[in-house]
């Protein structure tokens, strides 16, 4: 087994699109956006993390996969409940959080249906949520 990744790790592999295909699943993702808010500010952040995320799916041969909807939903949220609980670091921060942390069902059901989540529009630019607002 091998020993969890530093927040500084994770940021550089995932930067350099290193990270083994088996190391980055949502958890990783949402850990990554986390590292981002906070050393960014919030928009830095939607600017920052969206374009290098987005060159690691293109490194993975995966850019089909990239969101924007989905990835500046979840830095808004990242966000507010940062300003929320003031989590020290990760580990707080998921604790605090583990909704955020899980991918199906996702707390984006709560905010966006289906229709209006996976459209090729909310694909590819981002589309204010249908069922709520991202404060929760």
């Amino acid at each position: 087994m091998t020993a969890p990744l530093t927040d500084a790790d994770l940021v550089e592999q995932f930067e350099r699109a290193t990270l083994a295909a088996g190391q980055f699943h949502h958890a990783q993702h949402v850990r990554v956006a986390w590292l981002y808010v906070r050393r960014y500010g919030l928009p830095g952040a939607l600017e920052a993390f969206p374009a290098a995320l987005g060159r690691f799916a293109l490194a993975q041969g995966a850019p089909h996969l990239y969101h924007v909807t989905i990835t500046w939903a979840y830095l808004l949220l990242i966000h507010a409940r940062q300003q929320a609980c003031h989590a020290a670091g990760w580990e707080d921060f998921a604790t605090a959080n583990t909704d955020l942390l899980a991918w199906k069902p996702s707390i984006l059901d709560d905010y966006y249906t289906p229709e209006t989540l996976w459209s090729e529009f909310a694909r590819q630019t981002f589309v204010m949520p249908d069922r709520g607002l991202l404060t929760r």
